[in-house]
């Protein structure tokens, strides 16, 4: 099943597993909204339902997440799933392209599509990011679990200071579960340092980042999208559901637990805040108070002169995101702050 969406997928898809056929698809639209639904079917009937197609194309991730490591605690997953919006930050960060000019090659280049909403404000790499993290923590987690943010706001300063201060841009698909077992799963733009094995990824390509308890950490990458590496995900499949079938087997996801999603308010990460202020005494003492009022620590600051203004870069500490909503509703109060210019998720541990 490749033609993609809900409807008639799902019916064609229900209909062959109930008459004990096995099924390969790649529709992570699908998959990301009723793939617990489908994977109990497939279980009723002893067959198999396949889809390593639809996440991150070519790559091999989800038998390994699904096999491989399933004695393994993992504790994060984080991915670059989506080729066209890693091509577009590609090209603005070694190119020095505008957001626009950069999102028209990759039309161009037939990497985004006419409208590339979907591309851009996160939701294809939220899709992979809830079957990444439905399969890694055994939790039905669908598209609506997840919290989505888009590059369109990503500017040309930005990755300009992100290089200055030793990081790389990317648009994340981030899975996450607490000591507590919670969920957390994201999409958003962030900074990632450039000796992480993420910051090299480039273009078109994807990869994703298994943290794991006792296995320590392991990346997946390569073509993420594409006629051919699709192909090839899909005939491993295929094959893979010929052999079992000969052998009167199937494939298992077990048995999905109820997910309890963790909100975006109670999520915890470093981040990076980009503000332009009134370059007068005391106003740096105003702003530290925001932060310190609000529990927010921060890990290092830079100040450049703007003529009558001054620039004021903050990279924080691990905080809560309603501890930082918090603190930037303090800055907005603030007379001495005319604008927040930028604020961005940092990847980090402390």
């Amino acid at each position: 099943e490749l033609i993609g969406g809900v409807d008639p997928a799902e019916d064609l898809i229900r209909a062959a597993l109930e008459a004990g056929k096995p099924v390969v698809t790649g529709n992570k639209e699908l998959l990301a909204n009723h793939g617990a639904e489908l994977f109990k079917a497939a279980e009723a009937a002893g067959v198999d339902l396949l889809f390593e197609a639809a996440v991150a194309g070519g790559i091999p991730i989800i038998r390994p997440l699904r096999e491989s490591l399933a004695g393994e605690r993992i504790t994060r997953v984080m991915g670059i799933v989506n080729g066209t919006t890693n091509y577009i930050l590609t090209r603005m960060t070694e190119g020095g392209a505008t957001y626009a000019d950069a999102l028209a090659e990759a039309q161009s280049l037939g990497y985004a599509e006419a409208d590339p909403t979907a591309d851009v404000e996160g939701f294809d790499a939220g899709a992979k990011g809830a079957i990444i993290a439905s399969i890694a923590f055994g939790a039905s987690v669908t598209a609506s679990d997840v919290h989505h943010e888009g590059i369109t706001g990503v500017t040309p300063l930005d990755i300009d200071f992100a290089a200055r201060m030793g990081y790389v841009i990317k648009l994340l698909a981030v899975a996450e579960q607490h000591d507590d077992g919670s969920i957390g799963v994201r999409v958003h733009p962030a900074m990632v340092p450039t000796d992480h094995p993420l910051a090299a990824v480039r273009e078109s390509f994807n990869a994703v980042f298994v943290e794991g308890a006792s296995v320590g950490d392991l990346m997946f990458y390569g073509r993420g999208a594409g006629g051919d590496p699709t192909a090839s995900a899909i005939l491993g499949d295929v094959i893979d559901a010929a052999i079992n079938r000969r052998k009167g087997s199937h494939a298992s996801v077990g048995q999905l637990s109820t997910a309890r999603i963790r909100p975006i308010d109670d999520v915890e990460s470093a981040f990076y805040l980009n503000l332009e202020v009134v370059d007068r005494p005391g106003v740096l003492a105003q702003v530290a108070t925001a932060f310190g009022e609000n529990g927010v620590s921060i890990r290092s600051m830079e100040q450049e002169g703007m003529g009558a203004e001054a620039r004021l870069i903050f990279i924080t500490h691990r905080a809560r995101e309603a501890a930082v909503r918090a603190t930037l509703a303090a800055l907005d109060r603030l007379d001495a702050v005319d604008r927040i210019r930028s604020v961005m998720r940092v990847v980090s541990d402390s």
